[in-house]
This record gives C-alpha cells, sequence and structure tokens, in this order.
C-alpha cells in the first residue's frame, strides 16, 4: 500500500490534485477539505489509500491519518465503495461520522448523496462497532452542522489553488452564499466549489 506522497503540488482541481514525486506526477483524488489545505507549487505530505480494481489503480488522499483510517473502515460496511466513503468524508469530519453512527443518527447520514435511509441504518447497524465513539476535544460529532460556515474558506482555498485571485474567489463565494440563503441544509463542499466556478466562468 502506499501510505502516502510527499512532493509539489503540480496540479488541483475540484475532484483531485497531481502531486510530483520525484518527477512523477501522481493523479490522487481528495475531499474538498484536503484539497483546500494544498497550494499549487508548494510542497505537500499527502497520507493515502491505493484502491486496486481489475481495471484501474486510483490513489485517495487524505487531510491527516485519521481520515484515512476512517476511509477505509467505512468500506469494509456492504455497499460502500471508495467514491461513496470519499463523498461521506467531503459531507461530515470523521469525528461526525463516528457521533452519527454512534447515536444512530440516520438523518445526518442520508445527507451524503447515495445514501437513503435503509443504506444508513445498514451503516449504523455494521460499523458501530468499528468506528467507535469521537475522538479529540469536545462531542465531535456536533462538527457536522458547525461545517456549515466553514465551507467557505475550503472554496474560496480551492478556488484560488485553481488560480483565481482572492478577490474573486471571495466574490464567487459571496455568490453562492447568497443562493444558499435560507435553503435549510448545505450541500458537500464539492458541490458548492463547482458551484462557485460556474459563476466565475460566466
Amino acid at each position: 500500500m502506499i501510505a502516502f506522497v510527499s512532493g509539489r503540488v503540480a496540479a488541483a482541481g475540484p475532484d483531485g490534485a497531481v502531486i510530483d514525486v520525484h518527477g512523477v506526477g501522481l493523479s490522487v483524488q481528495c475531499t474538498p477539505a484536503t484539497l483546500a489545505g494544498l497550494r499549487v507549487g508548494d510542497e505537500a505530505t499527502v497520507p493515502t489509500s491505493l484502491v486496486v480494481r481489475e481495471d484501474s489503480l486510483t490513489l485517495f488522499g487524505f487531510a491527516d491519518d485519521d481520515e484515512r483510517t476512517v476511509f477505509e473502515l467505512l468500506q469494509t460496511a456492504s455497499g460502500i465503495g471508495p467514491r461513496l466513503a470519499l463523498a461521506m468524508l467531503a459531507v461530515h469530519t470523521p469525528n461526525a461520522l463516528r457521533h452519527a453512527v454512534a447515536s444512530e443518527d440516520v438523518t445526518a447520514l442520508t445527507k451524503v448523496p447515495g445514501i437513503g435511509k435503509k443504506g444508513a441504518q445498514r451503516i449504523v447497524l455494521e460499523l458501530r462497532d468499528r468506528l467507535g465513539g469521537p475522538v479529540g476535544d469536545g462531542p465531535g460529532g456536533v462538527r457536522a452542522p458547525a461545517r456549515a460556515e466553514p465551507w467557505r474558506e475550503q472554496v474560496q482555498m480551492g478556488l484560488i489553488n485553481l488560480g483565481w485571485s482572492a478577490k474573486d474567489a471571495d466574490a464567487a463565494v459571496d455568490a453562492v452564499a447568497a443562493d444558499l440563503d435560507g435553503s435549510g441544509d448545505t450541500p458537500p463542499v464539492a458541490a458548492l466549489l463547482k458551484s462557485a466556478l460556474r459563476k466565475l466562468s460566466k
């Protein structure tokens, strides 16, 4: 397994980044939170998980080792592949997922695109003992709704990494926030980043 990649960030897009490791460009699929911490041209060390399929080798990258661990644990539940596990981490932090599973919060899990009520119930049943409770400071799971505002910084960093100026990024984030105003649930950061890119390309 490739546990991490370390090198210069050669490119970053809405769904992933390319890390130049001694002249070899490794494509890494990442969560929006991970992408927000990567700047093109900077050196970075990204914890990774290699998913091997008959027709592909896909490298997934994470903000830290805990995110990678949760990503791999999520896939031990039936019906959850790497893409869905990544989507879950795009919507919730690792601690928020632990909290949702431990407290049987089906509603929080169904906020992830691709997970219905039955799927969420199965995840709770199969992962309760594997994921454990939230770690670190505070009750942890409460971070899920608290991420409604941090998305602004993540989307802004994503836009700057893609080459937009801070001023343009701010304007796009404000426009996306105005669209969301009063709409209830906040979409995943990846969707918000794509909305911001659409506004900038107009």
